[in-house]
């Protein structure tokens, strides 16, 4: 009986005690309760959103590269694709080897070929003759063009004929089996305009194809505008499409002194000149570069860029005309057009072209040509007015007369020259 009544007192203060823990409890929720904020709509934090069935439906959690800076440095895709890239370029590796060593292969066979050759020839073998190589080749028929078509250029023309003598004697060379090599044929043509520099440059053209030191023998005109871009990596796709246009030929690249400016280090007409100058030296064979343009901006041009210079084996400069050679060029022109200088024409348009030499602005054969066409016009308002206006001859016109160009169309020119005011005399 003590201890049923031990173990009832016991029992009573362990009920006593917790009741009055939580007592405390409960008052202690209730004042925190009493002091927070209210409640801005459904204050509860769902840890999924979703039906209760769909537990399992979202995305798993998945690896998204993350912020790590190394992952850049890890190849993407799959072993095989990683294996296939690798053999690929062991592959390209290994074809570039093999025809490393084609190349090497041709090279010895031709110079076998070349040995037993010329210990096989006999002493005697004739070279042939260079007159048979010039007429056979159409060298000649080609510096005889040459000849018909520019007036005067006496240095230029012969410089031209020692080209065309190198290159044909190189080739007799290649006849008896002798060791020889392309020579440099890049060429600079320097003079005032209307001096026949292009007119050189197709000439040239057509000799290196006859010569088969061009697989075309064609002119490709270029200017800054051609090779040159407006923004950073527009000007390397210009000038190689350039480039890939003249190949087989000659490039011509007109006022080349343009594709640097020395004022402006971020020019993009040095990355230009770079790809011309890398051409120039690995393509010699397939591709002659040659620059035009006056003497002195060409020299300042050379200046500034020496690799230029060292890699033109053939700078040709083309004088001035005199007056008395562009009235023979005028004589040239009228006979290409069918047309015919009469006996006191040649004397008046000699005076209009010693007076407009003095003026500014003069070309040459260009300002010759341009007077041609004025005087083409004057006869034909000359031939209009007499037979169509005034109905001389009941308005026939005989065939010399169509053909006739008279002292009376330059004289045009003349009077525009001597009456006209000091600041529109170049248009005469």
């Amino acid at each position: 009986l003590c201890r049923i009544t031990q173990l009832s007192s016991t029992l009573w203060h362990m009920h006593k005690t917790a009741t009055m823990k939580f007592f405390f409890a409960a008052t202690f929720l209730a004042t925190a309760a009493a002091f927070s904020p209210a409640p801005q709509g459904n204050a509860g934090t769902a840890l999924y959103g979703g039906n209760p069935g769909d537990y399992f439906a979202g995305p798993s959690l998945e690896f998204t590269g993350g912020t790590d800076p190394n992952n850049k440095n890890i190849k993407k895709g799959s072993l095989e694709e990683r294996l296939a890239e690798a053999d690929t370029e062991r592959r390209k590796a290994r074809e570039a080897a093999e025809a490393r060593e084609r190349a090497a292969e041709i090279a010895r066979e031709e110079r076998l070929r070349k040995i037993a050759y010329m210990n096989e020839m006999p002493d005697n073998q004739p070279a042939g003759t260079v007159d048979e190589f010039m007429f056979k080749e159409g060298v000649q028929d080609q510096l005889d063009k040459l000849d018909r078509d520019l007036v005067g250029l006496i240095p230029v023309k012969s410089r031209v004929k020692e080209i065309a003598a190198l290159l044909v004697l190189d080739k007799m060379r290649r006849k008896l089996g002798f060791e020889t090599s392309v020579p440099s044929l890049h060429m600079s043509f320097t003079g005032a305009p209307g001096t026949g520099k292009t007119t050189v440059a197709v000439r040239m053209g057509q000799i290196l194809a006859k010569m088969g030191y061009a697989r075309r023998g064609h002119v490709v005109l270029a200017t800054r505008d051609d090779l040159v871009g407006q923004y950073v990596g527009h000007t390397a796709p210009k000038t190689k499409e350039m480039i890939k246009k003249a190949m087989g030929g000659l490039l011509l690249v007109d006022e080349a002194y343009y594709l640097y400016n020395a004022a402006n280090d971020r020019d993009y007409g040095q990355e230009s000149i770079e790809i011309l100058l890398n051409v120039m030296e690995n393509n010699k064979d397939d591709l002659v570069v040659a620059v035009a343009g006056y003497k002195d901006r060409m020299d300042t041009f050379f200046s500034y860029i020496p690799g230029f210079a060292s890699r033109i084996g053939n700078h040709i400069d083309f004088p001035n005309y005199g007056a008395d050679e562009l009235v023979e060029i005028a004589a040239v022109m009228s006979r290409d057009l069918e047309y015919h200088l009469s006996p006191d024409a040649l004397p008046v348009f000699k005076q209009y072209i010693e007076m407009r030499m003095n003026l500014p602005y003069f070309s040459n054969a260009r300002t010759v040509r341009n007077a041609m066409d004025r005087a083409r016009m004057n006869a034909a308002i000359r031939l209009y007015d007499t037979y169509a206006i005034q109905g001389v001859n009941g308005g026939n016109i005989t065939p010399e007369e169509l053909m006739s160009i008279t002292g009376q169309d330059f004289q045009v020119l003349v009077d525009d020259i001597v009456y006209a005011d000091a600041s529109k005399r170049i248009f005469a």
